[in-house]
C-alpha cells in the first residue's frame, strides 16, 4: 500500500460545515471508496489557515483515475463548492504533498 497525502482550501468561516458534512458522509460514498481502493482516509484542518490536509492509504486494488467519474463522487465534489476551492469541473483543487520523512 502507498499513502497519499495532499492539501485543499476551505472557505473562511465554513469549517463547521464542512466538518458536519463529512460526519454525515453518504453510507454509498463511503462505500464507492472502499470499494475504489482507499483505506485510512483522514482529513485535518488548520484553523489559523483553512488548510485541510489529506492523507489516505492507496491499495493495490486503486482505481482513483476512475473515481472522480462516479455519480455519486461527482454529486458529493457539486456539493463542497460552496464551502472550498474547486476546479471548473466541480472537483476540489487538491494538491499533491511529497513525503520527505516517514517513521513506522
Amino acid at each position: 500500500m502507498q499513502r497519499v497525502a495532499f492539501k485543499m482550501k476551505l472557505f473562511p468561516g465554513r469549517e463547521a460545515e464542512y466538518k458536519q458534512r463529512h460526519d454525515d458522509i453518504w453510507p454509498e460514498l463511503a462505500e464507492l471508496l472502499a470499494a475504489f481502493g482507499i483505506r485510512d482516509y483522514s482529513i485535518w484542518h488548520d484553523p489559523e489557515t483553512d488548510i485541510l490536509f489529506g492523507t489516505h492509504l492507496k491499495t493495490d486494488k486503486n482505481r482513483l483515475d476512475e473515481l472522480f467519474e462516479q455519480p455519486v463522487m461527482k454529486k458529493w465534489f457539486v456539493m463542497q463548492t460552496d464551502i472550498m476551492d474547486t476546479n471548473p469541473d466541480k472537483t476540489p483543487v487538491q494538491i499533491p504533498l511529497v513525503n520527505v520523512f516517514q517513521m513506522d
